[in-house]
């Protein structure tokens, strides 16, 4: 049976309240994480400081992962497991506490990355979390409107750092991305922010499993009209198609739908400029800055 999954009214909404609700579900999780690190920090007599010695952190980052304000990496709750002898009472935690850093909407496209032996995206607004610098994610997610919580920016900023793992993974995934031209013109963040981001382009593109190709504003022909998608295919070689816009998202799985989008991006990436052409395109908006 085809599966189309939908995040409902009750848990992501396209106002604040829906992201805010979203936000303290996956709050809870870490909240709770924290709790028992400090717990059986307590038990083991370390004071935050020696503790946070021993994990490589200072006392006042161990005080933010136990009470919930930051949240650790896998390899950092490992260590804390290893550090307390907790025998796996923390690691239980790790695929919570890693599914917690990202929006309730996101967090189904989120673990596909992690399976994912192709991915194909198009974008037309901004470039894709898996593209940008830090300082170009820090520039969009203080655009949001209501306003993002420093922390929740912090948070948002780590996890996409994380996923961007996915270009030097092995066996390397295959990577196709093809951006609107308007998203590389708008200078969101301002000039050296977005030089920046076109520097790192031009570096990923020339990462032998990625493919990065503009789409020109002068283009009379393109089949992305009805904006921005995803193309996921996992390792077992099933597709998934995923859209997100105002803090939902839908993820289809339905063969015939996840088909039509594949094709949908091939006649995409057709009407496109080259890779090659793209990266040429790229630095010459680099020379006009």
């Amino acid at each position: 049976m085809a599966e189309v999954a939908r995040e409902g009214a009750d848990a992501v909404m396209a106002d604040g309240a829906g992201r805010a609700t979203a936000d303290t579900s996956g709050q809870a999780v870490v909240v709770a994480f924290g709790q028992t690190m400090k717990t059986l920090r307590v038990r083991a007599g370390l004071e935050r400081e020696e503790f946070g010695r021993r994990i490589g952190y200072s006392a006042s980052t161990v005080a933010s992962y136990e009470q919930g304000r930051r949240i650790p990496s896998p390899r950092t709750i490992e260590r804390a497991d290893e550090v307390l002898d907790a025998g796996g009472l923390l690691t239980v935690w790790k695929e919570q506490v890693e599914r917690a850093q990202y929006p309730v909407f996101f967090q189904g496209m989120a673990a596909l990355e992690k399976e994912a032996i192709e991915l194909l995206s198009y974008d037309t607004l901004v470039v894709k979390g898996l593209l940008q610098t830090e300082e170009y994610m820090r520039a969009v997610l203080a655009m949001r409107r209501p306003p993002l919580g420093q922390e929740i920016i912090e948070q948002r900023v780590a996890a996409r750092l994380a996923r961007q793992d996915i270009f030097d993974r092995q066996p390397a995934p295959l990577l196709s991305f093809v951006v609107d031209e308007s998203v590389l013109r708008r200078r969101l963040g301002g000039k050296s922010v977005m030089r920046g981001q076109l520097e790192h382009l031009l570096l990923v593109g020339r990462k032998p499993n990625v493919e990065i190709q503009i789409m020109p504003l002068d283009c009379e022909e393109c089949a992305g009209v009805d904006g921005a998608f995803t193309v996921v295919t996992r390792y077992d070689g099933k597709k998934f198609a995923y859209t997100e816009a105002q803090g939902s998202s839908t993820l289809q799985t339905d063969p015939q739908q996840t088909a039509l989008a594949a094709a949908r991006y091939g006649i995409i990436r057709s009407q496109a400029l080259t890779p090659r052409e793209s990266l040429e395109f790229v630095e010459r908006l680099l020379g006009e800055l």
